[in-house]
């Protein structure tokens, strides 16, 4: 069973910076906050991401089987805990 390297980790939480400075810096949704705001309406923007990743054949480490299957990788507390600071909710059939 393979654990999430620490590598993997990094870009992980390079990817979630990366989706929440976009969304920060949209002149798009800006511009429909400050339209709810100027509605007289107190406006907090929650966002969900959902990331999921396979290696390629012929890569180390996982074989690009299907990564539902439970035997195929072994998420560990501390990898939930990561995850969760980036607001990643991990189903891990528990």
């Amino acid at each position: 069973m393979a654990t999430v390297d620490d590598n993997l980790k990094r870009l992980v939480q390079e990817l979630g910076e990366a989706i929440n400075q976009a969304v920060a810096d949209s002149q798009s949704v800006s511009d429909v906050m400050d339209r709810i705001k100027a509605g007289g309406n107190d406006v907090f923007l929650v966002l969900e991401a959902t990331i999921g990743f396979t290696r390629h054949e012929g890569s180390s480490g996982l074989t690009g089987k299907d990564l539902n299957s439970s035997d195929d990788l072994e998420i560990t507390s501390q990898d939930v805990q990561f995850l969760r600071s980036l607001r990643i909710t991990v189903n891990n059939g528990k």
